[in-house]
């Protein structure tokens, strides 16, 4: 597992690549502790961070199995059960995209699309970014259970 953060048009916090580097490892070192503190047997590693349309064009097309989402507050965005009512298959990974405050602009939420990306919705409250990436990863890990 990793975690990718994304960098976009609404992203409020701006870091040069030295600043980057020394965030990088200090959001590894608190993966590490999270994990030791629940007892995970697993240890995601945490990416530095990239724009969205470097993301999106690194991820290229979805692999057998992959269920991809975009966390998005558009009028389009479907429940994750709903979404996964539409899988023939049992998704065995996943891929969640979680905007920044203000979430995606449209145009991001356009490249996420084309990439194959369903687009999500976490409820009627919108929810800090931090919140819906806990949220949406905790859902997601039940359903897909």
């Amino acid at each position: 597992s990793t975690i990718v953060p994304l960098l976009s048009e609404r992203t409020v916090v701006r870091l040069d690549p030295g600043e980057a580097a020394k965030k990088q490892d200090k959001w590894q070192r608190v993966a590490i502790e999270a994990c030791k503190q629940c007892g995970q047997n697993w240890l995601p590693e945490v990416a530095l961070p990239v724009s969205v349309e470097t993301f999106l064009a690194k991820a290229g097309r979805s692999l057998p199995g992959e269920l991809r989402l975009v966390a998005a507050l558009t009028a389009e965005a479907r429940s994750l059960r709903t979404i996964l009512e539409d899988q023939e298959d049992r998704p065995t990974a996943a891929t969640v995209l979680i905007g920044p405050e203000g979430d995606f602009t449209p145009a991001e939420l356009s490249l996420a699309l084309g990439a194959g990306f369903d687009p999500l919705t976490l409820g009627p409250i919108v929810l800090r970014s931090e919140t819906a990436a806990i949220y949406a990863l905790s859902v997601t890990g039940y359903e897909l259970m």
